[in-house]
């Protein structure tokens, strides 16, 4: 098990993770450092519990945020899907019905050479 000393808002922390985890760990603390000190700049030292549970409730609406666009962006892309498959079918539909036309048509030239050789 890894160890990472983080520091967010000029104090630091230790903090335990899985082995290879300690360089994703420290960006974490990096970003929630830099909403913490955003924070203090606007709503100045309000403590730091009051910063960090700010700072929580920001990063989660922004989880939030995404969280929607992805269903969204998920639903846009099902939609294309469909549509495709859509266009697919209808290719193959049209596809089918020139074979069809093309096949006849080659009966009716072969049935005017046959009629033009007769005669």
């Amino acid at each position: 098990m890894g160890q990472v000393n983080v520091s967010i808002n000029d104090r630091s922390y230790s903090v335990a993770c899985g082995d290879g985890e300690e360089a994703h760990l420290k960006e974490l603390a990096a970003y929630l450092d830099g909403v913490v000190t955003d924070l203090s700049k606007t709503v100045g030292q309000v403590g730091d519990t009051r910063l960090l549970l700010l700072a929580g409730l920001m990063a989660a609406d922004e989880l939030s945020e995404a969280k929607s666009r992805i269903e969204r962006l998920s639903a846009e892309i099902e939609a294309l899907r469909d549509a495709r498959d859509a266009e697919v079918t209808r290719a193959a539909t049209i596809e089918t019905n020139v074979a069809a036309v093309l096949s006849q048509a080659a009966v009716k030239i072969d049935k005017m050479a046959q009629r033009i050789e007769a005669s």
